[in-house]
């Protein structure tokens, strides 16, 4: 795309257009370029925010009652747990801490793109092809771990605000008033889990955060690649409408199938308790889980991930490709 307008430019350019500065005389290419740049960024950061928050309005209800079943053993099960969240708290209680994930949508899905496209470009240019050369599997599952990692940076203070906002059903135990809860709000839970456990508590569960995002996103780029390759005819250059979607949702369903027993290790250590520790780390919250509820435990609320990510990322790669298509200039 920016080949076709500096093109365009060195042909204005030959023409006779030119800038001027206090030097005297230049081509306008440069500016003209820069210019062309920092629209496509501004295209790209909309694109992503809104086609993030389209994706987490649409799925944070299931990911709430996931969230209370994987860490409260109060819940016997999925309509239990929604039965008691709209007996005790309303429709607002399926939406506790939403707007944590809203506001960084954003920055996680610029890390988390950023690198997978750095990445695949870096290692397609030690294999010594082109930028026209149809990446290789093995790079886009690669490229997809590496951006996965390096998302929990940003995605982990966030995280374990969300999933302690989406936990709180009790008040504060030293609380004098019954109906006070310990949190108040996002910006209040984030501030006391720093004063109360230091930066590094904001980062509790990273480690089975990576792990969850790292094989995630590999096998999601990867499944969205070979999907969109099957169902695109040769050739047509980009695919429809339909096998975008498709292809999205059966993605999210095979990253989240892959990633859910490192989500419910990552949920049990985010909201264990300073003060009445159960795990002492990430081995042993695995050992103890395991021997005290069973092997099924790291698949509990696969059912509710695989039934959000196929709604979800449907409607992000439909709202990304829509929203991209609106935003960006006409040649």
């Amino acid at each position: 795309m920016h080949i076709n307008k500096l093109k365009k430019a060195q042909g204005r350019f030959r023409k006779g257009g030119f800038c001027h500065d206090s030097a005297g005389l230049y081509p306008s290419l440069e500016a003209e370029l820069l210019h062309s740049l920092r629209q496509d960024y501004k295209t790209k950061h909309r694109t992503r925010l809104i086609s993030g928050a389209l994706g987490v309005a649409v799925g944070y209800p299931l990911d709430t009652v996931k969230v209370r079943i994987q860490t409260q053993r109060k819940f016997t099960g999925v309509w239990h747990c929604v039965h008691s969240t709209c007996k005790a708290e309303g429709v607002n209680g399926f939406y506790k801490g939403i707007s944590m994930p809203v506001t960084t949508v954003s920055i996680s899905s610029s890390v988390v793109f950023g690198t997978y496209r750095n990445c695949l470009q870096g290692l397609r240019m030690l294999r010594g092809g082109g930028a026209d050369t149809p990446p290789h599997k093995l790079d886009i599952f690669l490229s997809g771990l590496a951006a996965g990692v390096a998302q929990v940076s940003v995605m982990s203070p966030a995280d374990i605000v969300k999933v302690q906002l989406q936990c709180q059903t009790e008040p504060y135990q030293g609380s004098t008033l019954d109906s006070k809860p310990k949190y108040r709000g996002p910006i209040h839970c984030l501030l006391t889990i720093a004063r109360e456990q230091g930066l590094l508590g904001l980062y509790k569960g990273a480690g089975a955060l990576a792990l969850r995002d790292g094989s995630s996103f590999a096998t999601y780029f990867l499944t969205y690649n070979v999907v969109c390759g099957w169902l695109t005819p040769a050739e047509q250059k980009q695919p429809d409408w339909a096998v975008i979607m498709l292809a999205g949702g059966v993605s999210g369903m095979c990253g989240w199938s892959l990633g859910t027993p490192m989500d419910v290790i990552k949920a049990r250590l985010q909201v264990d308790s300073v003060t009445q520790r159960r795990y002492r780390g990430f081995v042993h919250c695995v050992t103890e889980s395991v021997r005290q509820e069973g092997p099924s435990v790291l698949f509990r609320g696969l059912g509710l991930n695989c039934l959000r990510a196929f709604p979800v990322n449907m409607a992000v790669f439909w709202a990304y490709e829509l929203v991209l298509r609106f935003l960006r200039p006409s040649p």
